[in-house]
């Protein structure tokens, strides 16, 4: 018996659907969000004064890493809540790395002002570092213990004091 050269029907639908499918499990695990339990990517972004910071520069520290802009409203109404958790634990080792995705450095820098905003203030106005962490809403945060592991992403606000003082103890 000869073998022969035709596809069945079916085999010819699978094999865009198989390679479709693939390349989004790989492009997913490309660009996911940095996991719990992974180290940082690394960061450096200028601050009010046009100063860079680097994340790094916060070893040693409980770090929230917050992705907010001034025109977001639910990342507006964050703020009196994350100015209260920092005034509480700043002096025990904690820090707020507030990431802006504003593309006007004024509206960002008047949104730190009028909100009265204290703790660290960066901003990416050009969405790279957004883009690298993979930020598809905001409010998006992240915390880090005093290595730069990430502990969690997006914490509640019960879980995530609860998770302050389990970090500095």
């Amino acid at each position: 018996m000869q073998a022969s050269n035709t596809v069945p029907a079916t085999f010819l639908f699978m094999k865009p659907a198989v390679s479709f499918i693939a390349t989004v499990c790989i492009a997913s695990v490309c660009i996911a969000q940095p996991a719990p339990d992974s180290i940082a990517h690394e960061i450096s972004l200028p601050d009010t004064k046009g100063k860079p910071v680097r994340l790094t520069s916060l070893k040693g520290k409980v770090v929230l890493i917050d992705f907010w802009a001034s025109w977001c409203v639910p990342c507006i109404k964050e703020i009196p809540q994350l100015n209260a958790l920092y005034k509480k634990y700043k002096n025990k080792g904690f820090e707020i790395y507030g990431i802006s995705l504003d593309t006007d450095k004024s509206n960002w820098k008047k949104a730190v002002l009028k909100d009265n905003i204290k703790c660290l203030q960066v901003i990416d106005t050009e969405g790279e570092v957004a883009n690298e962490w993979n930020i598809n809403y905001i409010p998006n945060t992240f915390l880090l213990d005093k290595n730069g592991k990430i502990v969690a992403a997006d914490p509640e606000d019960d879980a995530l004091e609860d998770l302050l003082k389990k970090l500095l103890g």
